[in-house]
């Protein structure tokens, strides 16, 4: 018995771990990739829960900076960054469900060398935006082009970074709004959260009929903050599967690991997407976990860990996790 069996995707999804058909998106079929995530866009694919998804996602430049003498400046244009796979209908999906996204591989695919990562103008934690707008010069606009594979980041002759792979940008459909993919909100959307990878399944609120899955922006390596912008940004053959599950109302983003539950909020200021993840995630425990609300509030004044997806887009992202341990009856 796997920690999946026991996951609250497969003892409360209609699926319940039962593998259905699986599909392949590739670009062929995708087509024209989007750069918002919202209620109008024509669907590409039409799948039932339990079902498989094979995507081929393309880098967060949609391959426009192929090498280092590229300028971001000349090859990107505001903010047509994060090109999403979608919309993908579910079968059944209804506002107040859930759907569920187990990330289950992350390939990397094409030429060599597949990572780039860059500074860009007015873009990163560390330099006046158009958010934090400041009379400093923009920091330089430097490219780095990176050899990687499914071990390794080869960063520099100096440094190799472990391969961990995660999905930046993954929603579903706001109810009205369409949203662009640079955003992080309650519908999902680019969290670029490092816990996102392979063994992961997030968990995201159903306002549009259908659901209208979005996925994208995969990341080689990120360290918490994604600290200049971009990450190690790359092309994939990313496979998920896909479940609902009917009559769970959540407000917010949801992820859940082997060993840790986790709850996700977006907001500027930084504190106030912090507050947002541990209130819905005192909320969760004690809904779904038996615990009386100040008491599980206090316990994770003790226990609760928090993990800062990014600090550099519209809005910024952190998860507020508790282990599973705490949460199991003795």
């Amino acid at each position: 018995m796997t920690w999946l069996d026991s996951s609250i995707m497969h003892t409360r999804g209609m699926a319940r771990g039962k593998q259905g058909t699986t599909h392949e998106l590739t670009e062929a079929k995708q087509g024209k990739y989007h750069y918002t995530m919202g209620p109008y866009s024509a669907p590409v694919l039409h799948i039932r829960p339990g079902d498989r998804v094979v995507v081929e996602t393309r880098d967060a430049f949609e391959g426009a900076i192929k090498t280092e003498r590229d300028l971001p400046s000349q090859k990107l244009e505001m903010p047509f960054l994060n090109p999403q796979n979608g919309p993908i209908m579910i079968e059944g999906a209804e506002k107040g469900d859930v759907v569920a996204v187990h990330i289950e591989k992350m390939t990397p695919r094409g030429p060599q060398p597949l990572g780039t990562c860059c500074m860009i103008q007015e873009f990163g934690a560390l330099t006046g935006t158009y958010y934090t707008a400041t009379l400093n010069q923009p920091l330089p606009e430097i490219v780095r082009k990176i050899r990687l594979d499914e071990e390794n980041v080869y960063w520099s002759d100096r440094v190799t970074l472990p391969y961990k792979p995660h999905i930046g940008t993954l929603s579903l459909s706001p109810e009205i709004d369409s949203i662009n993919s640079l955003t992080p909100d309650n519908h999902g959307g680019n969290m670029d959260l490092p816990d996102m990878g392979p063994a992961s399944i997030t968990y995201l609120p159903v306002r549009s009929p259908g659901g209208r899955l979005f996925i994208g922006d995969a990341h080689a390596c990120q360290g918490d903050g994604e600290v200049c912008g971009v990450a190690v940004e790359y092309p994939t053959t990313t496979t998920i599967t896909v479940d609902l599950i009917k009559g769970w109302s959540i407000e917010w983003p949801r992820l859940e690991t082997d060993e840790f539950i986790m709850a996700i909020g977006s907001a500027r200021p930084l504190e106030d997407a912090t507050r947002i993840a541990y209130r819905e995630l005192v909320r969760w425990m004690a809904k779904d976990y038996g615990f009386d609300q100040w008491d599980a509030y206090m316990m994770l004044s003790q226990c609760g860990k928090v993990r800062l997806g990014n600090f550099v887009d519209p809005k910024y992202t952190v998860g507020a996790s508790i282990r599973k341990h705490y949460l199991r009856n003795k």
